[in-house]
């Protein structure tokens, strides 16, 4: 079974790299027309080179906020941690909803047992 790990591993990085080509948009490829890619990539799949060249090369990887286009990590990132606010708010007045909704069922509750009893 293991002897063919290495096969499937390269069947898989091939595979991906060519779905991955087909489903990039044509303003997004780099350097190369994307037939050209898409070509390259099924020529020079077998030996690891179309593949490896179309994820190192071919594709505009997008990153995050930061200024350049670089990634950032979300503690990082200005935007992200607005949201949060935004969030906290409204997570905030829907459990203050929740509690002024159990406070009255409460009391309900406990009219009625008053009543009953």
């Amino acid at each position: 079974m293991l002897r063919y790990l290495p096969f499937l591993l390269v069947l898989a990085l091939w595979i991906y790299a060519f779905v991955d080509c087909l489903n990039t948009p044509e303003e997004e490829v780099k350097g190369l027309p994307k037939v050209v890619w898409i070509i390259i990539i099924l020529l020079f799949g077998e030996v690891l080179i179309g593949p490896v060249a179309w994820l190192a090369a071919g594709k505009v990887r997008r990153g995050g906020s930061a200024p350049g286009g670089r990634w950032t990590a979300p503690d990082d990132n200005p935007a992200f941690l607005a949201s949060l606010g935004e969030e906290n708010k409204k997570d905030e007045a829907l459990l203050k909803d929740w509690e002024a909704d159990l406070r009255r069922r409460e009391e309900e509750l406990k009219r009625r047992e008053r009543g009953e009893e």
